[in-house]
Parts: C-alpha cells; structure tokens; sequence
C-alpha cells in the first residue's frame, strides 16, 4: 500500500489503514514526531485515527499516556475545523484515562463541539480501541488566524 508519505516511514507505520482513512500530510516539526496520524470524513464527522507503534509506546508496550493524551489534543480539537485552512490552538484540555491500547492497536478518536462563544469552543471527546474507550474529556479551543 502506498500512502504517498514521506521515505522515512516504515511499513509498520503505514500497514492495515482501515477504508476511509487518509494519511495527514504532517511531515514537519511535532506532527512528523508522533506520525503518522489519519483522517477520516463521513457522516459521523471528522474522526482521527492512528497505528500504536513502537515509538508510540511505554515499558509495558501500550500507547503512552502523553501519546494518547497528543493525540486526544488533535481529535478533539479537529472538531472546530471549518475546512482545511482552520487554524486553532487548545487552550484547555482536560482528559480521563480509562484504558489501555496494546503495541500494534488501531486508535481513533472524535470531538463534538458543545458550545461556541467569541471563537472559543468547548469540545467534548472520546478516544477508542475497537469497542473499548481509551479516554474521555472536553477540550476548550480558540479559532486563530491562519499563521505562515
């Protein structure tokens, strides 16, 4: 399969990307560090997605908890983009650890706005495994000017 990602990915990475998902083009600075990562739009809205691998994971072979709680960070706050060229930043993300994903499990993780007041979002999340919820939390993110 080719995902059309940078050379420096191994086939760990990018292997056994349920239909749907694409690959985020994040090849620079802290999203190339926690990559890949993937998308999917239907629906249920925008749901973010990615593979636990080795450098995803702690001692004991799960998804680290800072891993998680990044990722949670991208799903939730995902859930205030109007398009591709939405700019946001988090300004508070609170986050309820319920779970475990081993080496090897496929994560994916959703945010629904529950309120917006001066460009300001509050977002509720959740983070998951299959059938097994990983995390939960809000997340409160702010629309910002689109930064080059």
């Amino acid at each position: 399969m080719s995902c059309g990602m940078s050379d420096d990915l191994t086939r760990e990475q990018i292997y056994d990307v349920p239909a749907g998902y694409q690959p985020l083009p994040w090849h620079r600075g802290f999203g190339r560090q926690v990559g890949p990562l993937f998308e999917k739009r239907d629906e249920n809205g925008l749901t973010r997605a990615f593979r636990v691998g080795e450098h995803h994971t702690n001692g004991m072979m799960n998804a680290h908890g800072g891993m998680v709680m990044t990722f949670a960070d991208m799903a939730w706050g995902a859930a205030v983009e109007k398009d591709e060229d939405t700019w946001w930043v988090t300004i508070r993300l609170v986050c309820d650890f319920l779970s475990g994903a081993r080496h090897g499990s496929w994560v994916e993780g959703r945010g629904e706005v529950l309120s917006v007041i001066d460009n300001i979002y509050t977002v509720e999340g959740r983070i998951w495994s299959g059938d097994k919820t990983l995390m939960t939390g809000t997340g409160i993110f702010k629309i910002i000017e689109k930064r080059v």
